[in-house]
């Protein structure tokens, strides 16, 4: 097993879109494809934060991280893991965000345990009868209480902008970041093919933008204006400008293929997204 670094990158992938693997195959079919590192998204079937064993499965996982020499960042966007018939509900958003406060509490101290990078979080959608000021309210009411958690365990936030969700904007992240003081452990995730998407620049550009303060990317390509994970070359994102971009501001953590509809073929797309990495990595290099 040969690992996977680039320009400093620690090349990852995330276990949403192996979500018909076990957690422990699924870690073992990234590292042997050459993967350093993996984006964990706490699940039902995936290290579930409210299983009764959890400690001890934690301490699994951790040893295969280990073992395999996997760099994790957690991710906590499980679609129905606080309401089977709600997707992502409830929110840091919502009336009632209780449940979900809990879920990230509980998501540092596991990362705190496995020793990840960051734990990874959205804001949710805005219900239509809440206005933008509640919202925001809620938004720094329920940050500040995950932060205290973080500040706890000494754990990195890591805000990742959404199309759609409250915070659907590189600047809303950044915006709501200063509005807090800019606290140390308040990063920003990234997943470049939102930047396709939904932002005004590119996803070169927004790296730029968000330059010092990234603590988790994701990769995957999209088209302007539709939030659809495709796998590189599908849609319009300039990938090897982006991974110029992550090396030029010196970005060193985790950046992990996010690819959440496309576990009925999870190694074979694992395999043809590391190759399509390596393709753009090369090509910087001969540039």
């Amino acid at each position: 097993m040969t690992g996977e670094h680039t320009a400093g990158l620690r090349l990852g992938y995330g276990t949403n879109g192996f979500a018909n693997h076990r957690l422990d195959d699924a870690l073992r079919v990234i590292a042997d494809l050459g993967y350093t590192s993996v984006a964990l998204t706490l699940d039902h079937a995936h290290l579930d934060p409210f299983a009764t064993d959890l400690p001890a499965q934690v301490r699994k996982v951790g040893h295969t991280l280990s073992v395999l020499g996997l760099r994790c960042v957690l991710e906590t966007g499980a679609r129905y893991l606080l309401d089977p018939t709600r997707k992502h509900h409830p929110t840091l958003v919502s009336d009632e965000p209780g449940p979900r406060l809990d879920f990230l509490c509980r998501a540092v101290r596991i990362a705190a345990d496995l020793n990840a990078d960051c734990v990874s979080f959205w804001s949710g959608i805005k219900g239509a009868g809440t206005s933008p000021a509640v919202a925001r309210k809620r938004m720094r009411a329920g940050v500040s209480v995950v932060l205290e958690e973080a500040v706890c365990h000494g754990v990195a936030l890591g805000l990742e902008p959404e199309p759609g969700m409250f915070v659907q904007h590189l600047e809303d992240a950044l915006a709501l970041r200063r509005e807090l003081g800019e606290p140390e452990l308040l990063g920003i995730t990234l997943d470049v093919g939102h930047c396709v998407a939904v932002e005004p620049v590119d996803a070169a550009e927004c790296v730029r933008k968000a330059a010092g303060l990234l603590v988790n990317v994701q990769l995957d390509d999209m088209r302007p204006g539709v939030h659809e994970h495709l796998e590189f070359g599908e849609g319009e994102l300039d990938l090897r400008g982006t991974l110029a971009a992550l090396r030029e501001t010196r970005y060193e953590g985790v950046a992990a293929v996010e690819l959440p509809r496309h576990s009925h073929a999870a190694p074979d797309v694992a395999r043809r997204s590391l190759e399509a990495l390596r393709t753009a990595a090369a090509a910087i290099e001969v540039g």
